[in-house]
């Protein structure tokens, strides 16, 4: 089995956050967050990373990645433009990118292994991604065998503002049933609440497990996606604010029974930006694990 290759979804434009999160640094060494992840990919052992980006960032990330990373693991950069859908769609004046389901879609051709996708800016820890990589070894390439890190609720929450998190319901034998993305969760008088589609705020358990877009999946998944976002754009490709998210890939399988899902664990600590303000408590927690000797002082 060859080494499955970690696919990142770098191509947001930080609008909450106040600017390119992807690239900001907290740590004296100016380490971002990615550092930290492709650091614990490597070490976990991932043989390829694909960074999906907009074009108007590549000399960004290249001058900040490429050197470091030389020698030390593949990488692949793919492109992630609003009008990367097919001709009879592009009749429209979309400002906003299609989502992560869409970003994903434009990795197909650089993963023909076993992968695993993220987030740019969440913090997933070392074990993390040493059970996720261990998991997709042992999946077979052709199979629709797909996995996900599981995160409670309330360890993923920002104190400044709404998240957005997929919601999951897992059945007694670990493997997920169902999942819904909530746009708009916050903690509001001391409790956590989901605002639905009519705008109204439903209370949600704090011990809700929740998806953080840390996905694992065979090469299978890619003609899956594409057929559904086939459809999505038919339906939407006039709406300016739909977006096209993976759990709605996932659910979609899940629920019709075209593949399952396991849900992992892991102790690893999450931690993760979507405001200025949680600058700060991230800077302070990741100087903690170097503290503790499970970072080196200079990662590369």
């Amino acid at each position: 089995m060859s080494k499955p290759t970690l696919v990142i979804l770098a191509a947001g434009v930080g609008s909450r956050y106040g600017g390119l999160k992807q690239l900001d640094t907290f740590t004296t060494q100016l380490d971002t967050i990615l550092d930290f992840s492709i650091f614990d990919a490597i070490k976990a052992g991932f043989g390829k990373v694909v960074f999906i980006i907009r074009k108007n960032i590549e000399s960004d990330f290249k001058s900040f990645f490429d050197h470091k990373l030389k020698g030390k693991i593949e990488v692949v950069y793919v492109f992630q433009e609003i009008d990367s859908i097919p001709e009879k769609y592009k009749g429209n004046t979309r400002e906003k990118p299609w989502g992560t389901g869409h970003a994903l879609l434009m990795a197909k051709d650089a993963v023909k292994e076993n992968f695993a996708v993220i987030n740019a800016d969440d913090f997933y820890g070392q074990e993390a991604f040493k059970v996720m990589a261990d998991a997709l070894k042992k999946i077979d390439i052709n199979s629709s065998y797909f996995n996900m890190m599981g995160y409670v609720l309330k360890n993923t929450i920002s104190e400044y503002g709404s998240v957005s998190r997929g919601e999951c319901m897992v059945n007694d034998h670990d493997f997920l049933s169902g999942i819904t993305e909530r746009t708009h969760i916050e903690k509001i008088d001391g409790e956590l609440q989901y605002k639905n589609s009519e705008g109204n705020f439903i209370p949600i358990s704090d011990e809700t497990i929740v998806s953080m877009n840390f996905f694992g999946f065979t090469p299978k998944y890619f003609d899956i996606s594409e057929s559904l976002f086939e459809d999505f754009l038919h339906q939407n490709y006039k709406e300016l604010k739909a977006e096209f998210f993976i759990p709605l890939v996932v659910n979609h399988v899940i629920v019709n029974k075209e593949a399952t899902m396991e849900v992992l664990k892991s102790n690893a600590q999450w931690f993760g930006v979507t405001y200025k303000q949680d600058k700060e408590y991230v800077t302070m927690e990741i100087q903690k694990l170097k503290e503790k000797g499970l970072y080196p002082e200079n990662l590369w």
